[in-house]
Parts: structure tokens; C-alpha cells; sequence
């Protein structure tokens, strides 16, 4: 395994590959006052095309910075000021009464442009003839169905900033230096890099998801008042404003993010109507969905699922052993162990700091030392799986995908120019998660309720997970939304009843499961890792198109959504199979997460060649480039616009719309995951908006070209899950068709199994232990324990010890 750090990089984009320089200047089409509150200024702009390469050269997009300055967010402590960038998209069709959706990444720091770029955009990263970097439109992207937007939150991450300061970055170790340096004696230019970032203090950000809410909520009104035609609320030709009605998708940390946004949102909706803050200064912004895709909501519920999903998965892979997880779950519960903590800080904050504002030192403290200790739940996999990714339990370290190419595009002075941008890009910034970890946030756990609330209210909520990811694995994701449903007389029956129904992609790929009663689904999305549309993209559009148009998520139909309930098996028992894993590129701006140590020590002896932001240690190992020129640049659009459809064949993938089943088909072809690919091998074909690419490389993934091991192809599911070893056992009884009785004797292959070393539907603040703690060596003293949990260290590529900390 490679390891630098126990936290992401600061992987940060620079301009140029070759020639370090600072951020250049930037002039913005517009800059004005916010119309409904003078403190806040907007100053945005529209990217040359090709920027981002959409569908349609109809679509408009803007770029910018809503600006904040200090005290705005009082009564919370802010004295810096808050730029927050944005890059909005209008719909391929009908922009003007299209949804709303924001989107947020997770972190806390990650940026959006990770979700703009791999995941959701209009928009994807490929590489041109000439080897440089331009975009392409994104077939899946969900501006298919909405006017989305990207926000860069909270302050210093991405491209939003407090202060511009300008620096030095040594990429090798990762250390910003300020005032900017000469380049150093024997470090190739490449490594050594001028930029503008941000001031770097942790005390210039906020530090609590109620605290970056209320910054958010801030942002919206700048936002939405700059902009009120695409105010879901605003009614056309007319000077009123009626409640919004956006749609929250986030990722992650969004897990904690999106519900105490949203809770933020009502509050001050409720204040607003009360006349405790001016109306006429003001917007009411009203939620219609809220989506989580593989995010942490809460630990208590969460933590004890990674080792329980590392020991016994759906891919038939051991990560780690049965007495390490029983282990993990006995250190869980233990007196003084992450569950004791978890309670200790949720009662000194529902005592002390009922506001969230991070301000009570005894409330930090406590909290802060809880989150370290529940670190343990994944360090007890990386320690035991060292070299497995803790976004993809397919996935050896280190792993390019999904792929880094964006970070060299937005490190292009062009790009940077075009879309306004004032400082350098950072993907994940250390000093904002650095300021939420010292407040606990991540622990506090108040989602629970105030999704509770959402559904009160007539609010969408859905769950999306990814079923190859590690640190915010389905089955924590299936527990909590089991829980949600347990807090509310409408659902704590009615949801768990609701089957597990067949999410159709299209006419032959099932795509995942989804269980969903009234305005609350769970979806597990086979075969995709943490970050799930970048992974499914086809799958994940088609689901999140369902759930804002209120359809049934597992065909799209139109349904009374007050009392509908998908039919099915009460469990998902689908087994997957692993796909081979091509070999990682190493990307100069992605040390950490992309180059072998072998590579890494090359590197730093000052071995090897960069072209084109790929380390490699000759020229030969450079894959050809096999792209062509059909590619958007800043400014410059192709001159021949690709065609759609297959040229050797009559299928037609359309720009536009959202598929509706009449049936589950019997997969056996087109499905749409993205294959772990080196984007340097990525033919783009006159066609990429097929279904498939002719291949011209025998074993090589090609532009939309499926392969038959990469498929993952769907297989009907156990009718009883203890009948089989393809299928996972579950402790609780009555978990089968047929009522089986489970008993310790019950075996998976030649494997002894333990009642409670099994995926359970219990909520694991209600497991039972055994008695006798197994331990791989002498068991130790109990203060020994507690010192080697705390030294432990998660040195695991992109990931810290938490779900969602740090993660993208």
C-alpha cells in the first residue's frame, strides 16, 4: 500500500505543466449587488464555449463568486470573508421550468468540481490529439433533467477562498510555502509549482454543518436573487416570488451536510413567516427532494457496518478476518469506546452547544476525541487490507480512477481565465477538514431528526449506495434508512414491508434494488464504488431523474407517491462479480492516490518523465495517445459535432429524457458502468452517444465500449438466503422465504459462522457481543488498547478514518 499521509493530499491544480505561475487576472461579465440585500455582491460570468463542452450550444452556463462579507452569517463567529465559487448549467430542454438541483461534495473540503467533472456534469475531461486536455459533453450528465448547480463549500475549498495569498507547492510532499519560493536546487519544475490559494487558516472557514448551512443558505440568496429565472418559485412574467422548490443532492459528508442544510433552510423558512427576519429582504427556500448518495449520516448506526462489510460482502471478499471483526465490534461497544463516546458528545452538545456553532470547548473536546476513536471501525480494514481501497472493495492501491484528468485541465490558464476563477483549485482542503474535526461535527448526529422532519414535511428523501464501497457501505446506508423509517408512525411499518423492486436501467440492464414507501428509498447500485455516477452514470441519472420527478424509482412510472411501495424480497441478496482492475496511471497532482511506492521513490530521486501530467519511467511506457481532436477547449468547440448512434448498428441513444420501463428484462448487454480506464487509452468515437465503440486494441476498455467481464450482468436472486453459498446470511430469523430458523451450526462453505460476526437489520447499538473477546495475539490491557487505538494512523490513499471525512 502506499502511503504518504493519513489524510487526502492537497492535491492542488496548477497552471501550466511545465512553467509554475500565479493565477491569472480575471474581469467578469457582470458584477452586481444582490437585489434584495446590498451586503452581498455576485460577480460571474459566462465561460467561452468548449469551457465545458455541453449537449446543446443552447445551453447557458455561469460562472463566478457570490461574495460575502465578514459578519454576515451572525450570530455565528465569522470574521473573514466568504467567496464561494459556483459554475451553473441550464437544462438541454425547457431551462426555464426545469427543476433546480444543487450539488454538493462531501469532505468537509472536497470540492464540486469533482462531481462536475467525473461524476454529474455536462460535461467530462478527455485528452486530444496533441495530448493536451479539453471536455466533451457528458451523455449521463444530470443536466439531462435539470438546471443543476456546483457550489464549492464551505470557504477555502475548491475555488472558493477567504483571502488570496500567493504560494509555493512541492507536489512531492505536499507542503504549501508562503511567501512563494524559487524554484530549489534539483526539484524538476513540474514539482515545484507558484499558485494563489487560499489563507490556510482553519479559523477562516466554518467549522460546523450548521454553521456552513447557514453560509449556504447566504450563498442562495445572492444566487437566487442574481438570477431569478431559474427560482423554481418564480412565476413567469410576474414580480412575486413563492417558495423554491430545489432539489439537495450531496455525497459523503453530504450525509451530514444535506440534512442539516435542509433543517437550516426550514428554520429559516419558519423565521421568515414569523416576521423574525425581513421578508422583503429575503427568499424562502423550499426543498422538494433531498439525496444522499454513499454518505455518512451517522456513526452510531454506520461504524460497526465496515467491518461487518469487509469480513462479509457481496463479492465473496474476505478483507479481513473473523476475529479481527469481532474485535472491531467488541472495541465498538466497550466501555470508553466509540459508542460511549458517541453518547457522551451528543449530550454534552444537546446541553452545551444545542446551536451547533462549535463553540464550547468541553462539547469540542469531547466530540473531537469520540471521532478519533470511532476511526477504529476503519482501521481495523485498512490495518487488516492495507492495499484495498476504501472506496471500492474491488479495488487494489493505488487506483487512477476515477480519472485525474480534470485537475490538469483546471490547471490550464485558459480554463482558469474562462470560468472567473481567482485562485488556484484545490480538491480537498486539510484546513477546513481540519476545522470541522476539532469540533466533532461528524459525531454530533442530529440528521436523523431533521430528515425525520423533511418527511413531515412532504420532502423526498433518498438514499443512493453504491454496493462496492467500504467507508459508507450499503449496508450502514439500509440501516439508517430503516431507522428513519423506525422514527415516523408512517413508515416504521410500512418501509420495511416495502420489497426490494428492480431498478431498469434500460430495455436489457437492471442496474440495482430499490426499496421505497412514499416519499422515502433506499437504492443499492450494483458494482459501483464510493462515488456511484461515475461509476453507473446511466443508472445513477435514471434514478435521480425518477426520484425529482416523484415517478417509482425501479421502472418511472407515474405513481400516488402518498401510498405507494415497491413489491419484492424483503432482503437484496444480489451477488457481485469482480472485474479485473487495469493498472493505475500515475498522475503528478494525485501522488497519493495514483503512484505506486515504487513510483513514488522514483519520483523523488528524481527519476522517470511527466508528459501531459503523467509520470511514467520512460517514454515508452506512455500509452499513445488515440484520441482525436473532437474535443471542447476554452473558445474553441469542434468543427465536426459527434454523431449519434452506432455505426454498425440502428441503436440510438438520445440527448435527452429519462427511460421508463414496461418490464424487467433478462440482462445480458448495455449496460453503462464506467470501466476503470486510463484516460490516456480512451479512444473518443465519432459516436460516443452509443451504446458501443468499435474496439481497435484487443483487452482494452474503448469510449462506451462494454466489455463482457466489465458488465457485472445481473442474476435473479435467492429465493432463500440460506439455501445457497452465493447468497449472504443475516442473524436476525424470519430473514427468508420460507422462515428457515438460523442456527450457529449453519455454515458458508467450509466457514464456521458466528451469530454476530453476520450482516444484520438490527440497530447496532443493540448487538450482542460474545462474552469472550477473540484476539490474534495476547489479549491486552484495556489502557494498552485504548493507546494503540488512539496511535493508530489511516494511511489508505485518499482516505482518513472516518466515512466521509476527506472523501469526495
Amino acid at each position: 500500500m502506499f502511503q504518504l499521509s493519513s489524510i487526502v493530499m492537497l492535491v492542488l491544480a496548477f497552471i501550466g505543466s511545465a512553467f509554475a505561475q500565479f493565477s491569472p487576472p480575471v474581469t467578469y461579465d457582470t458584477v452586481l449587488t444582490s437585489p434584495i440585500n446590498p451586503n452581498i455582491t455576485i460577480s460571474y460570468k459566462s465561460p467561452k464555449p468548449g469551457t465545458c463542452y455541453t449537449a446543446f450550444a443552447t445551453q447557458k452556463q455561469y460562472s463566478g463568486y457570490v461574495n460575502l462579507p465578514p459578519f454576515t452569517l451572525a450570530p455565528y463567529q465569522q470574521n473573514y470573508s466568504i467567496n464561494t465559487f459556483f459554475w451553473f448549467f441550464e437544462a438541454r430542454t425547457n431551462p426555464e421550468t426545469a427543476p433546480l438541483t444543487i450539488w454538493l461534495n462531501g469532505g468537509p473540503g472536497s470540492s464540486s468540481m469533482i462531481g462536475l467533472f467525473r461524476e454529474t456534469g455536462p460535461c467530462e475531461v478527455v485528452q486530444s490529439t496533441d495530448g493536451s486536455y479539453g471536455t466533451q459533453p457528458n451523455m449521463w450528465g444530470w443536466d439531462r433533467s435539470s438546471n443543476i448547480l456546483f457550489i464549492d463549500q464551505p470557504t477555502q475549498t475548491g475555488f472558493s477562498f477567504d483571502d488570496a495569498v500567493n504560494g509555493s507547492l512541492y507536489l512531492n510532499n505536499d507542503t504549501v510555502i508562503t511567501p512563494p519560493k524559487p524554484l530549489p536546487q534539483g526539484i524538476p519544475s513540474w514539482a515545484f509549482l507558484n499558485g494563489t490559494f487560499s489563507s490556510g487558516h482553519s479559523y477562516s472557514t466554518q467549522n460546523t454543518s450548521v454553521i456552513a448551512a447557514s453560509a449556504s443558505w447566504h450563498f442562495l440568496q445572492g444566487f437566487l436573487s442574481a438570477f431569478p429565472k431559474y427560482n423554481p418559485g418564480t412565476q413567469p412574467h410576474s414580480n412575486t416570488t413563492e417558495p423554491t422548490g430545489v432539489n439537495l443532492f450531496t455525497e459523503s459528508y453530504g450525509g451530514l451536510y444535506g440534512p442539516a442544510f435542509a433543517d437550516f433552510f426550514e428554520s429559516q423558512n419558519v423565521k421568515r413567516n414569523a416576521g423574525d427576519i425581513p421578508r422583503n429582504s429575503t427568499l424562502e427556500i423550499k426543498l422538494s427532494s433531498v439525496g444522499i448518495i454513499n454518505g455518512l449520516v451517522d456513526q452510531l448506526i454506520q461504524a460497526p457496518t465496515i467491518p461487518k462489510f469487509a469480513f462479509n460482502n457481496t463479492y465473496d471478499i474476505q478483507a479481513i478476518d473473523q476475529v479481527t471483526q469481532l474485535n472491531a465490534l467488541s472495541d465498538f461497544s466497550t466501555p470508553g469506546g466509540c459508542k460511549d463516546l458517541i453518547a457522551q458528545c451528543r449530550n454534552s452538545m444537546h446541553a452545551k452547544d444545542p446551536q451547533g456553532e462549535g463553540d464550547d470547548i468541553s462539547t469540542n473536546k469531547i466530540c473531537s476525541q469520540a471521532a478519533d476513536t470511532c476511526n477504529d471501525s476503519l482501521n481495523t480494514y485498512t490495518d487488516a487490507s492495507s492495499d484495498r481501497s476504501v472506496y471500492d472493495i474491488r479495488v487494489m492501491n493505488p487506483s487512477s480512477f476515477p480519472n485525474y484528468a480534470y485537475l490538469e485541465y483546471l490547471s490550464n490558464a485558459d480554463v482558469l481565465r474562462s470560468i472567473g476563477a481567482k485562485v488556484n483549485y484545490t480538491e480537498s482542503n486539510t484546513d477546513v477538514w481540519d476545522a470541522f474535526a476539532l469540533t466533532g461535527d461528524v459525531i454530533r448526529g442530529t440528521q436523523l431528526t431533521s430528515l425525520a422532519n423533511l418527511l413531515i414535511l412532504g420532502v423526498r428523501v433518498a438514499f443512493i449506495y453504491g454496493d462496492a464501497d467500504v467507508i459508507c457501505n450499503w449496508y450502514g446506508g439500509e440501516l439508517v434508512s430503516l431507522e428513519l423509517a423506525r422514527q415516523l408512525s408512517a413508515y416504521n411499518t410500512t418501509f420495511p414491508e416495502a420489497g426490494y423492486a428492480d431498478i431498469v436501467t434500460n430495455n436489457s440492464y437492471v442496474g440495482g434494488q430499490v426499496r421505497q414507501y412514499g416519499n422515502l428509498s433506499f437504492s443499492r447500485i450494483y458494482d459501483a464504488g464510493h462515488t456511484v455516477p461515475a461509476y453507473q452514470g446511466e443508472t445513477a441519472f435514471t434514478v435521480f431523474t425518477r426520484i425529482i420527478e416523484g415517478n417509482d424509482i425501479g421502472m418511472g412510472n407515474k405513481i400516488d407517491i402518498s401510498s405507494f411501495a415497491t413489491k419484492g424480497s424483503r432482503y437484496s441478496t444480489y451477488r457481485n462479480k469482480v472485474p479485473a482492475q487495469p493498472k493505475s496511471t500515475c498522475w503528478v497532482r494525485a501522488l497519493q492516490n495514483t503512484c505506486s511506492p515504487d513510483e513514488v521513490n522514483q519520483i523523488t530521486n528524481g527519476k522517470g518523465v511527466v508528459k501531459n501530467g503523467v509520470w511514467v519511467a520512460k517514454d515508452s511506457d506512455l500509452y499513445p495517445s488515440e484520441n482525436h481532436s473532437l474535443v471542447g477547449k476554452p473558445g474553441s468547440l469542434p468543427t465536426n459535432l459527434p454523431t449519434v448512434g452506432n455505426p454498425t448498428t440502428t441503436s440510438v441513444i438520445p440527448l435527452t429524457g429519462v427511460f421508463t420501463a414496461t418490464g424487467t428484462p433478462t440482462p445480458t448487454s448495455g449496460a453503462s458502468p464506467r470501466f476503470l480506464y486510463r484516460v490516456q487509452a480512451r479512444k473518443l468515437f465519432p459516436n460516443w452517444l452509443t451504446k458501443e465503440a468499435p474496439s481497435t486494441k484487443t483487452g482494452r476498455i474503448q469510449r462506451r465500449n462494454v466489455r463482457l467481464d466489465s458488465l457485472h450482468t445481473h442474476v435473479a436472486p435467492c429465493h432463500d438466503i440460506r439455501s445457497s453459498q452465493n447468497c449472504y446470511y443475516d442473524t436476525e430469523l424470519g430473514h427468508t422465504t420460507n422462515d428457515i430458523p438460523y442456527t450457529s451450526a449453519d455454515r458458508i462453505g467450509s466457514r464456521a459462522v458466528f451469530p454476530d460476526a453476520l450482516l444484520t437489520h438490527e440497530d447496532p447499538a443493540n448487538i450482542v457481543l460474545p462474552s469472550q473477546v477473540y484476539y490474534d495475539t495476547e489479549p491486552e490491557d484495556e489502557e494498552t488498547k485504548r493507546q494503540s487505538r488512539k496511535s493508530r494512523k489511516v494511511t489508505v490513499g485518499t482516505a482518513v478514518a472516518i466515512c466521509g471525512l476527506i472523501v469526495l
